[in-house]
């Protein structure tokens, strides 16, 4: 394990007041991933075209940051 970066993480994310997180989302087409990943995002449903390769957001939530 890389206990040096865990601690820096650690030190940083106290220092910077946030913690920071990755989080995926994964289904079959036409499952409501986007549609799901946009009302996280922005709370409320947005008409969306078929996605093609991938989208990337960011967002806070109770001070942990996505």
């Amino acid at each position: 394990k890389n206990k040096m970066g865990f601690i820096f993480s650690k030190i940083f994310s106290t220092i910077a007041g946030q913690e920071q997180m990755r989080m995926i989302i994964i289904g079959l087409d036409n499952a409501g991933k986007t549609t799901i990943l946009y009302k996280l995002h922005l709370g409320e449903i947005v008409t969306t075209v078929p996605t093609v390769g991938f989208n990337v957001e960011t967002m806070n939530y109770e001070g942990l940051k996505f």
